[in-house]
């Protein structure tokens, strides 16, 4: 550790002040705030070790039993291909397919522009009827970048 002392050899011995900072004590703070940090770190990144699952993007294989519902953007679903006027009608034909053995999977593909809203009402419609497994189809991602509307 190096310190400057004046030597007050004016010849009236009048003490100047000195001119440069001492480091020393910020040197010691630094030196203490990072054994701090490197003793804090480890306890904080711990976490509870746990079997993720792996993701992987596997395109939807159609079987014909599956159930197609679309949503478009006036909020109208369709079945398959045919429209169905109401939601009760829907939760009809629902409940039909709820009960097959093995239980059929319900695939949603709701348009980009559609209301969250309509998408919800069809999801608590398979809630209501019992179905169990339930996808969105969406579309794969091209690597476009999209303008942000």
């Amino acid at each position: 550790m190096g310190m400057s002392v004046s030597t007050g050899g004016g010849p009236s011995g009048d003490d100047e002040p000195m001119s440069t900072i001492n480091t020393t004590p910020l040197v010691d703070v630094m030196l203490v705030l990072l054994i701090i940090f490197l003793i804090t770190v480890p306890v904080i990144t711990q976490s509870v070790k746990v079997n993720l699952p792996k993701a992987s993007n596997i395109p939807t294989q159609t079987k014909p039993e599956n159930v197609n519902i679309a949503v478009d953007v006036g909020g109208n679903v369709y079945w398959n291909t045919a429209l169905v006027p109401t939601q009760e009608a829907l939760l009809v034909r629902l409940k039909g397919v709820a009960v097959q053995d093995p239980q059929p999977e319900v695939h949603v593909r709701g348009d980009q522009q559609t209301k969250w809203e309509n998408v919800g009402r069809l999801i608590v419609l398979c809630q209501r009827s019992g179905i169990q497994k339930v996808g969105f189809i969406t579309e794969p991602d091209r690597g476009m970048a999209r303008a942000a509307p």
